[in-house]
């Protein structure tokens, strides 16, 4: 099974995405991650989002997202390059001693430093998703209190 970042325009009206929520739903389907914003246009909306299957579910997946009245235009970004990125917030414990490693670490990964108390620091990312997650992957030995992620936006390269 592979992950798939699937983006989708769409006219933006109200039950749109409850439709494709519901979609995904009914065929025992998981969207990983789902963002969904408007565009230039205030009556287009995209959707981006990602689920993971083989390729004979990821064609039965977009198949049926071209069926929905709404859905103008459905795209595999996955078939071609593409850039994406993804937000993380993130609440990390720190005590004093470890405190200049976590700032070492976030320096690593060119995250940024947004709040500092006592017991906590909270740090922000944006990257590519296999960047988030290493990142988490190595700050969880310091210990996470909370994890905030936007999920995957992403573009069709020109």
């Amino acid at each position: 099974m592979e992950e798939r970042v699937i983006s989708l325009t769409v006219e933006n009206r109200f039950g749109l995405l409850a439709k494709v929520a519901g979609l995904f739903s009914a065929r025992g389907y998981n969207i990983n991650s789902l963002v969904v914003a408007p565009t230039e246009d205030p009556e287009i909306s995209r959707m981006v989002l990602t689920t993971s299957g083989d390729q004979r579910i990821i064609e039965q997946i977009i198949k049926q997202l071209n069926k929905v009245i709404g859905i103008i235009k459905v795209t595999d970004l996955c078939e071609n390059d593409y850039l994406e990125r993804e937000l993380l917030l993130v609440k990390v414990n720190v005590a004093n001693q470890k405190r200049t490693e976590i700032i070492e670490l976030a320096e690593l990964f060119k995250a940024r430093i947004i709040d500092v108390a006592r017991k906590f620091l909270t740090i922000e990312l944006v990257s590519e998703t296999r960047k988030v997650d290493g990142f988490l992957e190595l700050l969880k030995p310091y210990g996470l209190k909370e994890v905030l992620r936007t999920g995957t936006v992403a573009v069709s390269r020109e």
